[in-house]
């Protein structure tokens, strides 16, 4: 079942660009930095939104968690490597996923952003918050909030590495 639409999508991009430049008084020294993978794609639309708004560029990075994880997950077909060519430290990092659930995901990019320097600020971005924390996190900026139970799963597709945007709810497989 279909959660979000392309344009539901496109929205929340916008909403939530608007929001980062509102709560930095700008965007001067806001990176983004979208976890791998469909955090990149989302760290880079975000970009050229707040471009569109600030007439001002923004540094946007890939970040690959893999290897701070604490559930030693393999590593993901298409999971290359973090693409951060930038210094983060004295910088707004605004670290980017598409889905919020544990918290686990997050908690190994904030660890894995410290390899890039010492940030000002590190704030989170979201598509989807699904719930469940098991960790004490919260993202600053949210694009939906889907509640859900721990049988279901979300997929986020874009169009960067799917064939559509939107977001989907079903029924996770083997439950």
């Amino acid at each position: 079942m279909a959660v979000m639409d392309s344009g539901d999508i496109r929205r929340a991009v916008s909403r939530i660009a608007h929001e980062i430049v509102e709560r930095n008084k700008g965007a001067h020294d806001v990176v983004l930095v979208g976890v791998l993978r469909r955090g990149l794609p989302l760290a880079e639309r975000l970009a050229s939104r707040i471009m569109q708004i600030e007439c001002a560029p923004v540094q946007f990075g890939g970040l690959d968690i893999t290897d701070y994880r604490d559930d030693n997950i393999a590593r993901t077909a298409g999971s290359t490597g973090s693409t951060i060519d930038f210094d983060v430290t004295g910088k707004i990092v605004v670290l980017v996923d598409d889905v919020l659930f544990t918290g686990r995901s997050v908690n190994a990019a904030m660890t894995a952003i410290s390899t890039f320097g010492r940030p000002a600020a590190i704030q989170l971005a979201v598509l989807v918050d699904r719930g469940h924390r098991e960790l004490p996190i919260r993202a600053d900026y949210v694009g939906k909030n889907v509640p859900t139970s721990r049988t279901e799963r979300i997929d986020v597709q874009l169009g960067e590495a799917d064939t559509d945007d939107c977001v989907l709810i079903s029924k996770r497989e083997g439950l």
